[in-house]
């Protein structure tokens, strides 16, 4: 199932990353994580970011929230706006108390590292609510907690908020962590292999939630993912990440339809289709680049079936169409 596009108008982005790098100062040398990484998110849109691990994804997505590995991790480069307010400039007093939690969110990719074994779900879900001072009082805090974990479809909430992390399944961990990033009720709420960790009926269930959530209240969501196929059930923009950088970015349709990047092909050539009989999937030959020393010129060129001499060269964002964007050779317009 594909959602459909959003407008062709598109409303002015919530979110705005122009020229992102942040590199890892590491003994070994300069790890370039993210290295040039342009994206927008309107409000009430869901952009898919999908690549191989190690592409930059997660990288990405912890230098909006300014949470990168100290005291290695650093932006170099670049400008992330929330709301026209670029959060690179911004104090680390200032994105914990104004923005962090607030205004922009993250749900992790696992559940049980995220939540304490040693507190109740009701001390941790609250934990935001108290730190933002937005509720006040014991009782008003555990209402408040009880509404959010309604919101994410657990089942009778007022009996749960004694209960610890080890007395929910792996599913309704998530919508624990999923209630905490939604508590303050932020602007922009990134979801990090938020599925990876759950069967495939509790992928539904989840991929369900997001969309009620983003239907009530007009979020924007940035789904990081491996799976193609939960990014085309849920997102409207899908942006294709490789060795640091964007590779390609569009509609969801036209990505799956038209795949301009070699990267891209070779991606979903490697997903099973219902219904079609093949001996064995393809898949991508060769490994990702090292980041500290990248190669010159295309980073996928080493593994790319179409490989010419102009790879040698660092291939410009072509327009393939309204909105498609890739950074290849063979995306150049033809005169």
């Amino acid at each position: 199932m594909t959602m459909t596009a959003v407008d062709e108008a598109r409303k002015p982005p919530l979110l705005k990353v122009s020229g992102l790098k942040t590199y890892l100062h590491l003994r070994r040398g300069v790890v370039r994580a993210v290295d040039g990484v342009d994206l927008e998110v309107a409000e009430g849109e869901t952009l898919g970011v999908v690549g191989e691990s190690g592409s930059g994804k997660t990288m990405t997505s912890l230098s909006m929230l300014r949470l990168l590995p100290k005291p290695g991790g650093r932006i170099v480069s670049g400008s992330i706006e929330l709301d026209g307010t670029d959060l690179v400039k911004l104090s680390d007093d200032e994105m914990a108390r104004d923005w962090r939690g607030r205004r922009i969110s993250m749900v992790s990719q696992d559940p049980l590292t995220s939540l304490n074994p040693v507190f109740t779900i009701g001390d941790q879900v609250g934990a935001p609510f108290r730190y933002h001072n937005l509720v006040q009082g014991r009782g008003p805090i555990r209402r408040a907690v009880e509404a959010v974990l309604g919101r994410v479809r657990i089942p009778s909430p007022a009996k749960r908020l004694d209960d610890y992390p080890h007395q929910f399944s792996g599913g309704m961990r998530q919508r624990v962590v999923t209630a905490m990033a939604i508590a303050c009720a932020p602007r922009l709420l990134i979801a990090d292999e938020p599925t990876s960790a759950l069967d495939v009926t509790i992928q539904v269930q989840m991929m369900e939630l997001f969309r009620e959530l983003q239907r009530e209240s007009g979020v924007g969501i940035i789904l990081i993912t491996h799976d193609l196929g939960a990014a085309a059930g849920i997102c409207h923009r899908i942006a294709v990440m490789y060795a640091g950088r964007v590779v390609e970015s569009g509609d969801v349709r036209e990505i799956f339809r038209n795949p301009a990047h070699p990267y891209t092909r070779g991606l979903l050539n490697s997903i099973p289709h219902l219904g079609q009989r093949r001996r064995r999937l393809e898949a991508i030959a060769g490994q990702p680049p090292s980041l500290i020393d990248p190669p010159q010129g295309c980073r996928f060129a080493a593994r790319c079936p179409q490989r010419m001499k102009r790879c040698d060269d660092d291939p410009p964002v072509f327009e393939v169409g309204r909105g498609h964007k890739a950074a290849c050779w063979l995306a150049e317009p033809r005169p």
